[in-house]
């Protein structure tokens, strides 16, 4: 096998070997702190109690609970007739 092919695998499992060694510490770090709030909450355990975040994850934002008012404008019957030939036409294809 050339040389260059073998430094191009050796990189590439070396970035793969990374990436997973990466993405496992985050899980055990995840798993970690979920572990020491549920710990915390036990009426048994004399640990420090959890810190609040409001909704969850601090670095997402929290979602609206209603969208936004809906606006209304009336239509004359000459504007309700042209958007009907309008729909019309488009559904036809034209």
């Amino acid at each position: 096998m050339s040389e260059d092919k073998t430094l191009s695998r050796t990189a590439g499992a070396t970035v793969v070997t990374l990436v997973a060694v990466a993405c496992a510490a985050g899980l055990a770090d995840a798993l970690r702190r979920r572990r020491e709030r549920t710990r915390a909450r036990t009426p048994d355990h004399p640990g420090p109690a959890p810190r609040h975040t409001p909704h969850g994850i601090p670095a997402i934002p929290r979602q609206r609970r209603t969208g936004p008012h809906v606006e209304a404008v009336p239509l004359t019957e000459a504007e309700r007739d042209a958007f009907a030939v309008l729909v019309r036409r488009f559904g036809e294809g034209g």
